[in-house]
């Protein structure tokens, strides 16, 4: 007999009470290091003052009013973000797949405006990850999410991550933009090179396209910016983030600049939800936080710290690890053994992380871990290293 919850997670037997900061306790009183907030979305931690405080006080006045209605609370989340990024204006919208079908659409509709309706296919990157819409599991372009769902949405091309010269083979004239993750998460951790990303304005300048970066997971202060193509020195023409962005309440934005938002005219694209005063009161309370002065530096300082940890692990145990990427607070250890393994051991050792491709382990704190509590984890995933060593995980794991 199914259960009510339909089978699509494969989830692990363990639930949680509450939170405290990077700790999640569960339900039997064990402590957890929190070290996948929720998958990159947990950014300011578990039961943080301010944002708790933020969703309470908003709840109490209003939930939810639609956007028939001018919606003061987004409109201020929207300037502060234009305010901090390369952005003119800002859709909100509940998540990262959202986002990026926003995005699409508009690279879309700014082609067919501009008198190029032929102009709508996107380049995307192989490894990427865009969400799990139709639309959006054609443009991630993996075998395994598109099985049984029919043929793909049509409009997307893949080439090699990190190849300038595939990329630039790939245009014709059919091409409106470019679709790309500066650190690919669910790929596995997969850092673009800071010339890559030059190229790819450049090719878009050259080509008259449009390019758009996907930093729903890298995105939001992950990487000690608050978006990782600012590492670069690049500016996209439109870019989708999400996770962060609600520290863990649904929340997702197309940010653009004006050439692209104006294409999204009344009546071309909405949402229900998208922007409501609950989800933007919370936006806001991560923003009070992510852009106050010194935070994104304290963040690439304990990343820093967190690398360089994570090396000497890998050092220790190459039989564990292979290698280390990332950057910031968004960690991947390439692992020597199956990372399904690993991230068991890790548990047992009271440590949570994250599954990945390319046989990853990925780890990305709260933004607001401490430096004791990067090294606590260290520790721990010194334990889940011994633990996975051939032939001893057996008896380790006991």
């Amino acid at each position: 007999m199914i259960a009510s919850l339909m089978p699509n997670y494969n989830r692990i037997d363990i639930s949680f009470s509450h939170g405290e900061g990077v700790w999640l306790v569960a339900d039997d009183g064990r402590r957890f290091l929190d070290f996948g907030a929720g998958i990159a979305t947990s950014a300011l931690g578990h039961g943080h003052a301010g944002l708790t405080r933020a969703i309470a006080e908003q709840a109490a006045r209003v939930i939810h009013v639609s956007n028939l209605y001018r919606v003061p609370q987004a409109e201020r989340l929207a300037a502060r973000l234009v305010d901090a990024s390369f952005g003119d204006s800002v859709f909100f919208c509940n998540s990262g797949a959202e986002a990026n079908e926003a995005l699409v659409k508009a690279f879309r509709k700014t082609m067919a405006d501009a008198g190029k309706p032929e102009r709508y296919r996107v380049i995307c990157a192989d490894g990427a990850f865009h969400g799990r819409t139709l639309a959006m599991i054609s443009a991630t372009g993996n075998a395994k999410y598109l099985a049984g769902f029919g043929p793909a949405v049509d409009g997307f091309d893949h080439v090699p991550f990190n190849n300038l010269n595939a990329l630039r083979d790939a245009i014709t004239p059919a091409t409106a933009g470019i679709l790309v993750e500066p650190i690919q998460g669910e790929g596995g951790v997969r850092p673009a090179q800071i010339e890559y990303l030059r190229g790819l304005r450049a090719a878009a300048d050259e080509f008259g396209l449009l390019l758009g970066f996907d930093e729903v997971q890298c995105g939001m202060g992950r990487t000690g910016r608050l978006f990782a193509h600012e590492w670069a020195g690049v500016a996209p023409d439109a870019l989708s983030t999400a996770k962060g962005i609600g520290g863990g309440f649904p929340l997702g934005a197309l940010i653009a600049n004006e050439t692209v938002a104006r294409a999204l005219v009344p009546g071309s694209h909405g949402t229900t939800f998208g922007g409501n005063p609950l989800a933007c009161a919370a936006g806001n309370a991560v923003l009070d936080v992510v852009l106050a002065p010194g935070f994104l530096d304290d963040v690439t300082r304990r990343g820093a710290r967190f690398r360089s940890g994570l090396e000497a692990l890998a050092h220790r145990h190459p039989d564990v690890f292979s290698a280390v990427r990332g950057q910031g607070l968004m960690q991947g250890l390439v692992c020597a053994v199956p990372n399904t393994e690993v991230q068991s051991a890790c548990l047992a050792e009271g440590l949570l992380s994250v599954a990945a491709g390319d046989n990853v382990l990925r780890l990305v704190p709260p933004l607001i871990v401490t430096e004791s509590e990067i090294d606590a984890a260290l520790e721990r995933l010194d334990g889940a290293a011994r633990r996975c060593k051939p032939g001893l995980y057996a008896d380790a794991a006991k």
